[in-house]
């Protein structure tokens, strides 16, 4: 049988080029998601670098001393299959933006601990569940859970997006590094009694978390040396830094 030439078939042609244009676009989304795209930052601890990834929203990955941990992934922002797989993956609260099972089921490997509060182990099918005031030493990273919620923000009923004592937020102790991720809240009154705290996330988006200046009182509350907004919406970060009090800096990454 004659072989049929790619020149004599100018359809063929085309839909050859459609096809490798169309895997390209694909490529090109799926790259736009991977672990190259996300901004980082590496910092010095007594006990090696920590390497933070800025996924978006309330989302972030940690790599120290060989390990990886996840703090709240959601599969809307990222393609977890080209991320490293979980030692340690943190869950906030059980909102759907915070607790993806579909995430936590690609990261998830055998040896993974998840790390959750009380609401989150009604769906997920197994893990350390930690309270607002535990403290938990997981793989040798020690983790202390605080409190998460809303005062002013409600719902119509009155409930507050985020009750008192339900969601948690983490202190991450990074070698010599206090890391602050506050998971859903606003400037609480225990944010006073946190201690150093080396680098903060704090969150400000409305009508759930807090407004620019609700963080920054929480800000100059908790007194951090770095701090990043995060899980910020549309809310207009550039008014934060000009409302921080003392040697607080503020860097802004992609974390809408």
């Amino acid at each position: 049988m004659k072989q049929m030439s790619l020149i004599s078939c100018p359809g063929l042609i085309t839909i050859t080029l459609a096809v490798i244009f169309a895997a390209a676009g694909v490529q090109a989304n799926a790259d736009q998601n991977s672990g190259s795209s996300f901004e980082k930052d590496i910092f010095e601890s007594d006990s090696g670098n920590l390497e933070i990834t800025f996924i978006g929203h309330g989302t972030l990955m940690f790599s120290f001393g060989g390990m990886v941990i996840h703090a709240d992934p959601w599969t809307r922002l990222a393609d977890y299959q080209t991320l490293p797989k979980a030692d340690i993956i943190l869950i906030t609260h059980e909102h759907r933006d915070h607790l993806d099972l579909q995430a936590i089921e690609i990261l998830r490997k055998d040896s993974t601990e998840i790390v959750m509060n009380p609401k989150c182990a009604e769906k997920v099918s197994s893990g350390r569940v930690m309270k607002n005031g535990d403290v938990l030493t997981v793989k040798g990273l020690k983790i202390e859970a605080v409190p998460a919620y809303n005062i002013v923000h409600k719902r119509d009923n009155g409930e507050p997006f985020h009750p008192g004592g339900s969601g948690n937020g983490y202190i991450l102790h990074f070698g010599s590094r206090r890391i602050y991720v506050a998971g859903d809240t606003e400037n609480i009154p225990e944010m006073k009694d946190l201690g150093k705290i080396d680098i903060a996330f704090l969150p400000m988006n409305l009508p759930y978390t807090m407004t620019p200046e609700m963080l920054a009182d929480a800000a100059n509350s908790v007194q951090p040396a770095i701090l990043y907004p995060y899980h910020f919406g549309d809310s207009d970060t550039s008014a934060v830094a000009g409302l921080i009090k003392g040697k607080t800096e503020v860097r802004i990454r992609k974390m809408k």
